[in-house]
């Protein structure tokens, strides 16, 4: 199917004619007539071609009001621009097939003119048609063209009669909408009409609003910014945003605008929708966003709205807004009633019985579903109105699901919140401005027994804080608000005082939270952990100064001040008894102004008499007061003598050294309150209690310290009277230890010169090794002769000497074998030396005779270390080595059987002999304790 070039402008104009699928109309049905009376043919019809069908808006001689558009007259007519002539439809191809043709009114013959409108656009066509062959005069063919013509001039009187109607109806959506809407002049920016809610919300009237331009509304520093904006924005057709307005009153309202561009009187001018927003700005100033703007619209008012039937519901108008929302289209509305589209029915009842009662409804909350039945919040807005000349009701919507949506999850979230303030284990209460109690949770009424309720009418802060300056030191600490913790003292409702802990925090609003616990508990815990630490500093006090100080007058000194400062009484005294239990005060603290005991000839015959038989016993004493205790009279008058009102007795008990023996009664620690009479608290007697026992150890500790002072003189005498004799045993061993080194030399000498009377080199040899070993022993005792200790002798300086001894005897050339010695420190008794020494010296002889061939040098390693309660031994050489198979409990040399019987029978050691790159000898044997 052939479509004309500009199809789509040709299709939007038929459509804004409105004239498709309305009734006959005479006008129409005249030209037909008139044309088959002239054209002296039996059909005529007007059609009106569509993008489906060709539609007949007048016809005469058939009985059919469309046929479809492919292969109809008319399509191919608004191909053309002058008139269309078939002369014999059987004959064409394009039209043999036509219903017109095959069947009734079986045309033959057809001729057709454009009807083209003024902007060159063909709607449809006029033509005639024969039931037989037929050829058309040019008569016929001019007054076709005539007749057309007045068909379009038919059709745009048809088209004004539209948009006058469209224009009534736009005046009466326009006058009668329940929100403020004006038209203004885009050029001038002068308003144009305004509507009747405007002149009601805004105080204007009438006259005074068509003298007004946009600008006049505004505030004056909004001018700029709206001109500005203007510029940029009327190049759309609709734009939307929030300003401000003036009132005439001067008020200053927020509002937002939606704007659509429109024709009005001749002006291109701009229609504004007015949406007063001042209250939910206000509702929504803590959002970060407000609620999307409605997306901009096509129609002139650019929110959703429908006008229904009041008898049924059913829908006469929606805007695209509206369908776009529901999810319908234009073609469905007609299907559907608004009670369609609310949630509940029952709502939308009780919404016309309110609308019934007021004749309007405002900002109305209703949720609706749409047609994939997914619901939403929308604000509505129902005004009554003529429509058509029926009565229906104009439905203006505004969603707000979003808001709805926030609104429960802030209503969610102060839930919570509020379950935790009512549950929370602490007090929270909100203080206002002025100090007052806005609100307090559970655990507020709970401990401290008032109510919300009671500071409405009672002064609840004089309640719990009676104290005027104490009170005005809560209110300072309230005020101040620092995010610290303050620890108060308050009386609850019942009488009773609790330790209570608050802290503060400042609102935005100015108000004040206040957040408090109980902690009576954790004070009393903490008051008795601070007795307790107290007694503890002065226990510790006393004992450190029992340790430091062995004098007991200093002592009970400090004790009597310590007591005194501790348990805050006027007089603390140490009270002694003598045999015949008479006593005397001999330590005492008072306070000044008090009477002092202290040297005072105290005359007390109650204690001689028998009384206070119970202190012998460990008993202790708290009087409160001394004139209500039952008190003989010589104790009333003794304590009346020091101006005693109360006090603390206990006993100083001296336990015996036999447990079966009683204990001594020494004499009293006592406390006196000489201001008034006192309650005492049990940790104050028990104070004095734990001090009796220090004070019982200091003087213990005194007693023993005379009786050591006395031991100490007697043993020093008896420790010089010692030193004297081993001053002489001293002198006496170094003596023999003089006169043994000197026989030894005196034998070596006598060896030597034997040496040099002698041929035979092997007896020479035989004796110098006897003169090694003698002098091995010399050593010893020339060292111990020396040595200051005289059962000590320094180990190392003596194996060093020996060695270098035997290097010498045995004429070795200095450097080719080299004495490497790692003796530690160790305490050697003098068989252990000796025999220590006799080994070194048989060893290193070995070594320097067999080990080293030739002229082989070498080193040997002397190495002696204390280990637990042992001494190891190690005496090696990096010569020759010697045989594998020598066995030192059976081996035919006497110095390695020599070796081996000191190390075994003198030492009680034992000896390991290794023969790997040289000879080591590995020996250990228990360290002694000198004979000295």
């Amino acid at each position: 199917m052939l479509l004309p070039a500009n199809e789509n402008r040709r299709l939007e104009a038929l459509y804004q004619y409105q004239i498709l699928d309305t009734p006959a109309a005479g006008i129409f049905d005249d030209l037909t007539q008139m044309a088959v009376e002239i054209c002296d043919t039996p059909i005529a019809i007007i059609s009106l071609v569509d993008s489906e069908r060709e539609w007949f808006k007048s016809k005469v001689g058939i009985q059919h009001t469309e046929v479809p558009r492919n292969g109809s007259f008319g399509s191919y007519t608004i191909l053309e621009t002058e008139i269309f002539i078939i002369p014999d439809t059987l004959k064409d191809e394009r039209f043999r097939n036509n219903p017109l043709v095959t069947a009734n009114p079986y045309c033959r013959s057809y001729a057709g003119v454009p009807l083209v409108t003024s902007n060159g656009l063909v709607l449809g066509s006029f033509g005639i048609m024969d039931c037989v062959l037929r050829h058309f005069t040019p008569k016929e063919q001019a007054t076709l063209k005539c007749l057309a013509k007045q068909v379009v001039r038919c059709l745009e009187l048809h088209r004004k009669t539209v948009i006058d109607h469209h224009q009534k109806q736009f005046h009466l959506l326009f006058a009668n909408h329940p929100k403020p809407m004006w038209i203004y002049d885009i050029k001038t920016l002068q308003i144009l009409d305004v509507n009747t809610a405007a002149i009601v919300d805004y105080g204007y009237s009438r006259a005074e609003f068509l003298q007004m331009r946009i600008t006049d509304v505004r505030p004056p520093e909004d001018v700029p910014i709206l001109l500005e904006y203007l510029a940029t924005k009327h190049s759309s057709l609709n734009f939307s945003g929030e300003w401000k307005h003036r009132r005439k009153n001067g008020e200053i309202i927020d509002v937002e605008i939606f704007t659509n561009t429109i024709e009005y009187s001749g002006h291109d001018a701009s229609l504004v929708y007015i949406r007063n927003i001042t209250k939910r700005k206000k509702i929504e100033q803590n959002l970060l966003e407000s609620e999307a703007r409605f997306r901009t619209i096509s129609q002139a008012i650019p929110i959703p709205l429908a006008i229904s039937r009041l008898a049924d519901g059913s829908m006469l108008h929606a805007n695209q807004q509206f369908m776009e929302i529901f999810q319908i289209s234009s073609e469905d509305l007609v299907n559907y009633k608004i009670q369609d589209f609310y949630q509940n029915p029952a709502t939308q009842k009780e919404v016309l019985e309110n609308l019934a009662v007021q004749g309007f409804l405002h900002n109305y909350e209703i949720q609706f579903k749409k047609l994939d039945n997914s619901l939403f919040w929308a604000i509505i807005s129902l005004q009554y109105l003529k429509y058509n000349g029926e009565i229906a009701i104009l439905s203006v919507l505004y969603d707000i699901t979003k808001h709805k949506n926030l609104e429960a999850k802030l209503q969610e979230q102060n839930e919570f919140l509020r379950t935790i303030f009512e549950n929370i284990p602490l007090m929270i209460t909100l203080i206002d401005v002025n100090g007052r109690l806005q609100w307090v949770n559970q655990e507020w009424e709970r401990i401290l027994g008032f109510t919300l309720q009671d500071s409405q009418t009672d002064d609840v802060l004089a309640a719990i804080y009676p104290d005027l300056g104490y009170r005005q030191y809560v209110i300072n600490f309230i005020q101040s608000a620092q995010r610290i913790w303050g620890d108060f003292r308050t009386r609850v409702r019942d009488g009773r005082v609790l330790d209570t802990s608050w802290t503060n925090v400042h609102l935005p609003s100015g108000c004040i939270i206040g957040i408090g616990q109980d902690i009576t508990n954790r004070m009393q815990t903490e008051r008795s952990l601070k007795a307790q630490a107290e007694r503890e500093q002065l226990m510790r006090t006393v004992a450190q100064r029992i340790r430091q100080s062995l004098n007991l007058q200093d002592i009970l000194n400090v004790t009597v001040q310590e007591v005194r400062d501790l348990v805050a009484v006027d007089r603390v005294i140490v009270y002694q008894f003598a045999a015949d239990m008479s006593g005397a005060v001999v330590a005492e603290s008072v306070e000044p102004g008090w009477t002092v005991s202290l040297g005072m000839e105290i005359h007390d015959t109650c204690f001689q008499t028998g009384g206070g038989q119970d202190y012998y016993q460990g008993h202790k004493r708290a009087i409160a007061n001394i004139y209500t205790a039952g008190l003989s009279d010589c104790h009333l008058r003794l304590m009346e003598q020091f101006q005693v009102k109360a006090n603390l007795v206990v006993p100083i008990l001296l336990k015996a050294g036999d447990e079966n023996t009683d204990s001594q009664l020494w004499g009293l620690l006592v406390a006196h309150q000489c201001s008034a009479p006192r309650e005492w608290e049990t940790h104050q007697l028990d104070l004095l209690d734990q001090l009796t026992v220090q004070i019982a150890i200091a003087i213990q500790q005194s007693s023993i310290f005379q009786q050591a002072q006395n031991e100490l003189a007697e043993r020093q005498k008896a420790e010089l009277n010692l030193r004297s004799a081993l001053a002489e045993k001293e002198v006496l061993l170094k003596e023999i230890h003089h006169r043994v080194k000197n026989n030894l030399q005196i034998v070596s000498g006598l060896l030597e010169l034997q040496s040099q009377t002698l041929k035979d080199s092997e007896l020479i040899k035989t004796l110098r090794e006897t003169q090694n070993r003698i002098k091995s022993i010399s050593l010893v005792h020339k060292n111990l002769y020396t040595f200051p200790n005289i059962g000590q002798l320094d180990i190392r300086e003596y194996i060093q000497s020996l060695a270098t001894s035997l290097l010498i005897s045995y004429q070795i050339v200095t450097g080719r074998i080299a004495l490497e010695t790692n003796i530690d420190a160790v305490s050697l008794n003098v068989d252990q030396a000796i025999a220590c020494g006799l080994i070194i010296n048989e060893l290193i002889s070995n070594a320097l005779k067999h080990a080293f061939t030739a002229q082989q040098s070498g080193t040997i390693t002397i190495s002696l270390h204390p280990l637990e309660h042992h001494i190891e031994m190690v005496i090696k050489d990096d010569g020759i080595g010697i045989p594998n198979d020598i066995d030192l409990r059976n081996t035919g040399s006497l110095g390695l059987s020599l070796v081996y019987d000191l190390v075994v029978e003198q030492l009680d050691g034992t000896i390991i002999l290794e023969n790997h790159h040289g000879t080591v000898f590995n020996i250990k044997f228990p360290q002694l304790i000198s004979q000295y």
